[in-house]
């Protein structure tokens, strides 16, 4: 390992030691300081965003934005990590959560700020120091990031981006420094990490990809489901593990939504992402761009229609593009990552119910309906870790994001997230 990776991780797990023991309000001043950075430069930050990866520049910017509301609700939240009193037959009896050390953080390009700091920072409010291997197309976020932690005043080394490859990060996990990996990424990715952390008894939380249901069935609000559903595929270009990726729709409403849904969908139309008007740019890399191309190819071997065809403009520009297909197809077992939508007939719910869940991911679904009955009987039984009832995903602080199935495990956002990366340590004393 270089000197300079090996100096940054023993600088982390020095900061660590201190940092471990500052009060839980002292480290959420630090963090309300953060966020007002973020906050107060949004465009700035997204900027550097847009630059990296292509998003426009009006996202790029909501993106920064949103980080810094996150981070408000974590410098304002309740402190469940104070010791917890048990009643028992014990004159002493507590649970104490320990944070576990320095915490390395694998992230992509997508979302090159929210991804970090919605892992970093309910890892470090919870008493751990965090060290960095961002994607290699976005050092510059990590560097900026780590430069506004410095700057609203966190000691040096509770965060720290390292700009290492893919190749280096076994070698860094397997440091005896770090404690724990948080890994958002592909489900290969996230099986070579968990592989790694596990064969080390590391903590491992790892969000991986997802091929989202939108589920508009025979009492929805048709033209609200067409425009949120057109939003909900093509936002971030369809690079985003949460997007609605399969449109499922009740055979007897095929004719009258999916015209809304095309028409919806023919609005967004590739631009210069650095324009604020711009509403779809290119993807991230020509050759993410090549991948989907082959999907989409492979989808149309196998049957699929297209209803819009996917049309290459440039090197990672589409028209965005909107197929047809059938439950046999193999294309519904993979993540399509870019502006493709597939389209499904279901006879009835029972039938929605199951396309929805025959696949590999469970990251998060959409169902629209007015019926309470038809909501409950989706939000029970679709195998996913979010249901969203008449509105897109999209992450909330407030609540609990993750999968189940080959979407991951672990929990991001919310309290539950301050225990991800501690130690419940039981005390007990006559």
């Amino acid at each position: 390992m270089e000197n300079l990776i090996e100096n940054k991780l023993l600088k982390a797990d020095q900061a660590f030691q201190e940092w471990k023991k500052v009060p839980f309000e002292e480290k959420q001043k630090l963090i309300a300081k953060a966020a007002e950075i973020f906050k107060s430069q949004s465009e700035f930050f997204g900027e550097i965003i847009t630059n990296e990866m292509n998003k426009p520049i009006s996202q790029a910017v909501s993106e920064v934005e949103k980080c810094a509301l996150m981070m408000n609700y974590y410098a304002e939240a309740k402190n469940v990590l104070s010791p917890e009193k048990i009643e028992s037959e014990f004159s002493i009896s507590e649970i104490h959560y320990v944070p576990k050390g320095v915490i390395l953080g694998v992230m992509p390009w997508n979302f090159p700020f929210w991804q970090v700091l919605r892992f970093a920072t309910p890892a470090i409010l919870s008493g751990n120091t965090v060290v960095l291997k961002h994607a290699s197309i976005c050092f510059g976020s990590g560097n900026a990031i780590e430069k506004v932690f410095v700057d609203a005043g966190f000691p040096e080394g509770v965060f720290q981006n390292l700009e290492i490859g893919h190749q280096e990060v076994t070698e860094v996990l397997e440091h005896k420094i770090i404690k724990g990996v948080s890994l958002t990424g592909s489900e290969k990715a996230g099986a070579e990490v968990a592989a790694t952390a596990g064969k080390n008894i590391k903590k491992s939380l790892l969000e991986l990809g997802g091929s989202d249901a939108f589920i508009v069935l025979d009492d929805a609000d048709l033209d609200e489901a067409a425009k949120v559903g057109a939003l909900a595929r093509l936002q971030n270009c369809g690079q985003t593990c949460v997007a609605a990726k399969r449109f499922i729709i009740q055979r007897d409403i095929e004719f009258d939504f999916l015209p809304k849904f095309i028409e919806e969908y023919k609005k967004y139309v590739p631009g210069n992402p650095n324009l604020k008007e711009t509403k779809l740019g290119g993807m991230a890399r020509p050759d993410l761009a090549d991948d989907l191309e082959k999907q989409y190819q492979k989808a149309l071997d196998h049957g699929a229609e297209a209803i819009i065809p996917l049309e290459r403009i440039s090197d990672n520009e589409f028209n965005p593009g909107l197929i047809r297909v059938e439950e046999e197809n193999p294309i519904l077992q993979e993540e399509l990552f870019g502006p493709l939508g597939m389209i499904l007939i279901a006879q009835n719910d029972d039938d929605a119910l199951k396309i929805a869940n025959d696949i590999p991911f469970g990251l998060s679904n959409s169902v629209w309906t007015k019926d309470k009955k038809r909501q409950q009987f989706f939000i029970e039984n679709l195998e996913s870790g979010t249901v969203n009832i008449n509105r897109m995903t999209s992450s909330d602080p407030r609540f609990p994001f993750g999968g189940t199935k080959s979407s991951g495990y672990g929990t991001e956002l919310s309290l539950l997230a301050l225990k991800e990366f501690v130690t419940a340590k039981t005390i007990l004393g006559k």
